[in-house]
């Protein structure tokens, strides 16, 4: 079975930067597609960032531009770039796994989850 690490999280500041990482086991790397969900309080899960076993990636409008999904295969670990952070930012990301090839950003493809950590952008 897929075991999903989420680690990173932390307090930064509005314009900030900051790196989570989701280290992976227990799975073929290249048989599957690895997303980024977040979910501020009292809000529903959204998807942010997906990357596929061919290396392809897909984001949000609302990231787009700001942060970056990549892979290292030797590492067996996916990371999240995320740069010119937000106060509506703030939220737990999670990392997820799932089988399709096409990288979708809908919770319901995904049945593998990381614990989430907590990411506050506040002055």
């Amino acid at each position: 079975d897929v075991q999903l690490q989420a680690s990173g999280g932390g307090l930064v500041q509005p314009g900030g930067s900051m790196r989570l990482s989701c280290a992976a086991s227990g799975f073929s790397f290249d048989d599957y597609s690895f997303s980024w969900f977040r979910q501020a309080p009292g809000k529903e899960r959204e998807g942010i960032a997906c990357i596929n076993w061919g290396g392809n990636s897909y984001y949000s409008d609302s990231v787009e531009g700001r942060f970056t999904i990549s892979s290292d295969n030797a590492a067996n670990t996916v990371y999240l770039q995320m740069d010119t952070l937000e106060p509506d930012d703030t939220a737990v990301y999670y990392c997820a796994a799932t089988s399709l090839y096409y990288c979708p950003l809908h919770r319901r493809e995904y049945n593998n989850w990381g614990q989430g950590t907590l990411v506050t952008v506040s002055s």
